[in-house]
């Protein structure tokens, strides 16, 4: 890249962090119901209402990457953190940063800290889930996204991003481990318990 694209750039991502800024304040003010989460996904506003089943696998995940980094490690479920792409402000399911990453001077993470991401499908927002936020995860290097699918009573493993894509996808049935000790998560899922819808 030459500094001019590189200033391009950095003047697009700029542009993008206030626009969501402006997204987000307004929607702080509306009457949003409480137990719904809301992202924005390619400038587009969604809503979904956090169900007990989607819960359920978000804390196994949580408390499996506690287990794993302890107590004290930088993993967070629905914060807002920008991702690349046109207004992409993202609340992940489960996401674990570096134990480096420092929030930016506007108070967000960022993107380049992220070294894992969990999504818990719901019907309303499983084309995201599965089409822009994963080339978004992939695009950001996130060495390891994982869908927990319980529709298809499935999780999704992808892993090598390369460009807006994963090179390696593993699908793994619920009840049995998801094997990350080869990954940078360095550790075994257990969804024997993962409920299932």
């Amino acid at each position: 890249m030459t500094v001019l694209e590189d200033r391009i750039e950095m003047a697009d991502a700029d542009t993008d962090t206030e626009a969501l800024d402006e997204w987000f304040r307004r929607l702080e003010r509306m009457p949003v119901p409480e137990g719904f989460r809301v992202e924005i996904v390619g400038g587009n506003v969604h809503m979904t209402p956090q169900r007990n089943t989607h819960w359920q696998i978000i804390r196994q995940i949580l408390w499996a990457v506690e287990d794993r980094f302890g107590r004290e490690t930088k993993v967070f479920s629905d914060v807002r953190i920008d991702f690349p792409g046109h207004e992409n402000g993202f609340c992940p399911d489960v996401a674990l940063l570096k134990d480096t990453a420092e929030p930016d001077g506007g108070g967000h993470w960022r993107y380049q800290d992220v070294e894992f991401v969990a999504e818990v499908i719901s019907e309303g927002t499983a084309a995201n889930d599965y089409g822009p936020k994963k080339a978004a995860y992939a695009i950001a290097e996130v060495s390891v996204y994982l869908i927990a699918d319980p529709y298809q009573r499935r999780c999704h493993v992808y892993t090598h991003p390369k460009g807006d894509t994963y090179t390696t996808e593993t699908r793994v049935d619920f009840g049995e481990i998801v094997d990350l000790t080869t990954t940078a998560l360095g550790l075994a899922l257990k969804t024997d318990e993962f409920p299932r819808d």
